[in-house]
């Protein structure tokens, strides 16, 4: 009887602990946490002009922290409970897996290999891969004219595999941890252009006109999706229910103009949403 007491003791502690840890390692749909929390952590990115950029005082600005807001809004978290944490490109899926941030809105290329260890909403934006240069550059104009020169992206990136498989043979690729150290590299000339998404560069030719430009020539198409753990299909689903209404009430095409006009960036037409 006693060593019965014993078991059945232990047994409730197991399960005590694990419902404090968690139980399943977090596997709630952020629809619940959400709703339960009433509090939200997104991974973003923090040095990108127009799209994340962390702000002198400490807050970040953008077109993705619009989109981040009203998705969590529509989740039903107000903006002021949301803790923004920076990412970089080479950490997003990790982030997410170990329960860092609860979703990504950080220029997030939807690609197969990504889809293998998240769940993306989306797209909330198409991109494509371009070249920014010099403003005194004229003949760095696409990807044609690539041959010998010294290129930047970010390690972890679409844009820097795209060059890895395309272009390895004609280009010499330098990869940093942010873009920001990209655009210091080729305003100093040791470096020729930075390749990344187009809008993503039109945000850096916003914030030094005169100095840089974009090729204007794509070669690649981007789909921007809202990184979610792995198999969270109600997350999914709702996410993609805010996106509806933010491409449909104008609140969208409105970020765009916000954080892209400076840059003669025309807001394109709303994606289609698809289900991953």
């Amino acid at each position: 009887m006693f060593r019965r007491s014993i078991v059945t003791a232990f047994a409730l502690t197991l399960v005590t602990l694990t419902s404090a840890c968690g139980g399943d390692g977090g596997s709630g749909s952020i629809v619940d946490k959400a709703k339960d929390e009433k509090k939200l952590v997104i991974g973003v990115k923090a040095d990108q002009p127009g799209l994340g950029l962390r702000t002198p005082d400490g807050t970040f600005a953008g077109f993705d922290i619009e989109v981040a807001k009203y998705v969590a809004k529509a989740l039903g978290v107000d903006p002021a409970n949301i803790t923004f944490k920076e990412t970089v490109s080479a950490n997003r899926e990790a982030f997410l897996q170990q329960g860092q941030v609860d979703m990504v809105v950080a220029t997030y290329s939807i690609t197969d290999a990504r889809k293998q260890k998240v769940s993306f909403a989306g797209p909330y934006f198409v991109a494509g891969q371009d070249l920014l240069v010099r403003a005194d550059d004229s003949a760095l104009t696409g990807p044609e004219a690539l041959n010998g020169k010294k290129l930047c992206s970010v390690a972890g990136s679409t844009s820097a595999q795209k060059v890895k498989d395309t272009y390895a043979k004609e280009v010499q690729l330098q990869e940093e941890r942010a873009y920001s150290a990209c655009v210091d590299r080729v305003l100093g000339g040791q470096l020729d252009a930075i390749t990344t998404d187009n809008v993503i560069l039109a945000g850096y030719a916003a914030q030094h006109v005169g100095k840089l430009k974009v090729a204007g020539k794509t070669f690649s198409t981007e789909k921007y999706g809202i990184g979610l753990k792995k198999d969270d299909k109600q997350g999914r689903d709702a996410v993609n229910e805010a996106l509806t209404k933010m491409f449909s009430d104008g609140s969208w095409k409105a970020a765009i103009e916000a954080n892209f006009g400076a840059a003669g960036f025309a807001a394109p037409e709303a994606p289609k949403l698809e289900r991953y």
